[in-house]
């Protein structure tokens, strides 16, 4: 168990982890993005309401050092992506911006949860999607 509390709650430990895992997850982010059609604005709001010049920084280099929390909404994105994957191979791109009628979504296509809903968004709709998989995610 790590030593710091913080730390024990969290899969990335910080210092050498996060610079091991940005690049990588910010490119993998920015495909998922031109996978679903994600706008900028969508996109700076899924890595937690970046600037412009940051998200435009990023985008070029395609290399970053990314916060813990930058991280942990990436990997939700991730997780959800593989579930629509499993769940739905022929249409998974297209299911985020689906209006949806399960009552979690109130009608409304999950991509308005996953931007507006903040790491609790992403958690829910990662979570349904999970239980949906019935443990093949």
């Amino acid at each position: 168990m790590a030593s710091n509390p913080a730390q024990a709650t969290t899969p990335f430990g910080g210092g050498p982890d996060l610079d091991r895992l940005s690049g990588p997850g910010l490119r993998a982010f920015l495909k998922l993005g031109e996978a679903w059609g994600l706008s900028i604005e969508e996109q700076r709001l899924l890595l937690g309401g970046i600037s412009k010049s940051t998200y435009h920084r990023w985008k070029k280099d395609r290399d970053a050092t990314l916060s813990i929390d930058q991280l942990e909404r990436i990997s939700h994105l991730l997780g959800i992506y593989k579930s629509l994957q499993i769940l739905l191979p022929a249409s998974a791109d297209e299911w985020p911006r689906r209006p949806n009628s399960n009552p979690l979504f109130g009608g409304r296509p999950a991509i308005d949860l996953m931007v507006h809903g903040g790491m609790t968004g992403l958690s829910t709709v990662r979570a349904f999607l999970d239980g949906q998989c019935g443990g093949w995610a």
